[in-house]
């Protein structure tokens, strides 16, 4: 059993962390909405409000978690504020990670994002980790294919690659 951390923990969100906790996880979510704590909790989560943009607010909840998975493909704001979320918001977070339990990534490399700030931030993701040899996984899934697929790719970084 693993502790995993979903930054970002919407629809999809949810829909892992019942994966992962009927795989026997624990599992640990933000939202930015207090309001959405309660749906959280409800798919099996412990429920944290932080916010991306403020990486302060997030990372008190790396503590003991083996995996984080950066669920923000469809994150909402302006261009602007989605490239920063992607680009020295994630840089940031990356870092915090560095210094804490997290031994894996996956990041969601899809949504409704603008597809080169995914690729950006995916690039990121890849070069942080594989020059501090942490194990990632980039997930690049169609509907159909969720979350199974991303219930693998946490497990794969779990084990090391």
């Amino acid at each position: 059993m693993a502790r995993c951390l979903i930054i970002g923990c919407g629809c999809r969100g949810q829909s892992l962390t019942r994966e992962l906790v009927a795989r026997g996880n624990a599992v640990r979510a933000t939202t930015r909405d207090p309001a959405h704590v309660g749906a959280i909790e409800a798919a099996g989560a412990e429920a944290i409000v932080g916010d991306p943009d403020r990486v302060a607010t997030i990372a008190p909840a790396f503590e003991h978690v083996g995996a984080a998975v950066i669920l923000l493909g469809s994150a909402g704001g302006s261009p602007e504020a989605l490239a920063a979320l992607h680009g020295s918001r994630l840089d940031m977070l990356l870092l915090r990670m560095l210094d804490s339990t997290v031994r894996g990534i996956v990041y969601e490399a899809a949504g409704s994002v603008d597809a080169s700030i995914l690729d950006a931030g995916a690039e990121r993701v890849r070069a942080f980790c594989e020059g501090s040899r942490i194990p990632y996984a980039l997930l690049d899934l169609g509907d159909g294919a969720w979350p199974v697929q991303a219930v693998n790719a946490v497990e794969r970084v779990l084990r090391g690659g």
